[in-house]
């Protein structure tokens, strides 16, 4: 393993000091289940290793206020997965968080490294879209707002800017009844990496959201407000014209193992079906 410096900051404060002295040659340990990884294949060479476990005021844990949720980005995937006002309000982002990897992964994995990968495949990202979040870096210059949609570029990339460091992500409470739902193709049951990831919002207002993964170099999000696709007495012959539109920013890479560019395809459009269904089913039911 290459060799690094190991700190343990106590404070947000001294924890962005040393990110921003290290640049790229400083990365953030949290879960740490994709950094040792990555340590250990040497695809990740860093000279410090910054550890958040020590700082109080990134204490895992989710919070509702001021109309909104805020989870704490050290929260694990399964307490995300569990926690009853997650659940309540955005039943798709704990379905995402109850599918990351395997037990193990979960109880390790945190929501804020998920999204800091910025991995297209990324289970957390889509449900993230679809209610609208918004990621809180902690910077040199202070703390900044990113929405999520804002948030992602590309494979690996973000638009965290030097020496900023994520600490919670916000989601604002609908103020609408909603039915949302996750759905994801894998090549096998466990921990294997999605082909397609897809998260699907519906509210009472007839507004549509879908957001899709695996399917190109950085999450996608599209919006539909005709109503048509959140009405379930409309066939679904009406709603392939306007599913198309929604799904034609997907552009999966043929150099992928996983699968092929035509079968993500096919499969992101079954997905968008079948969790438009249940995401539709779960409005009314909670409208009953």
């Amino acid at each position: 393993m290459h060799t690094f410096a190991y700190v343990r900051p106590t404070t947000v404060a001294e924890a962005v000091a040393i990110l921003d002295a290290g640049g790229r040659d400083a990365r953030v340990l949290a879960g740490g289940t994709d950094l040792v990884i990555r340590l250990r294949d040497g695809s990740a060479t860093p000279t410090t290793v910054i550890d958040l476990k020590r700082i109080a005021d990134l204490r895992p844990g989710v919070r509702e206020e001021g109309g909104r949720l805020t989870i704490s980005a050290t929260t694990v995937m399964t307490d995300v997965a569990a926690d009853p006002l997650v659940r309540r309000h955005f039943p798709a982002l704990a379905e995402a968080a109850a599918v990351v990897g395997s037990v193990q992964i979960r109880n390790r994995a945190t929501l804020g490294g998920n999204v800091c990968n910025a991995s297209p495949a990324a289970d957390t990202a889509t449900p993230l879209l679809v209610f609208d979040a918004t990621v809180v870096a902690e910077g040199p210059g202070g703390t900044r707002r990113i929405a999520i949609d804002d948030f992602f570029v590309r494979s690996g990339v973000t638009t965290l800017q030097r020496g900023e460091l994520v600490t919670a992500i916000e989601l604002p409470i609908p103020a609408v009844a909603t039915g949302s739902a996750h759905v994801r193709r894998t090549r096998r049951r466990g921990h294997d990496l999605a082909s397609v990831t897809l998260s699907v919002r519906v509210d009472a207002l007839g507004v549509t959201r879908f957001a899709y993964g695996s399917v190109g170099p950085r999450p996608v999000l599209a919006v539909d407000d005709t109503g048509v696709l959140a009405d379930p007495a409309v066939p679904a012959e009406a709603r392939s014209a306007i599913l198309e539109r929604m799904f034609a920013d997907a552009s999966p890479s043929p150099r992928s193992m996983r699968a092929s560019p035509a079968y993500r395809l096919a499969m992101l459009r079954v997905l968008g079906a079948r969790a438009l269904r249940s995401a539709i089913e779960q409005l009314a039911a909670g409208s009953d």
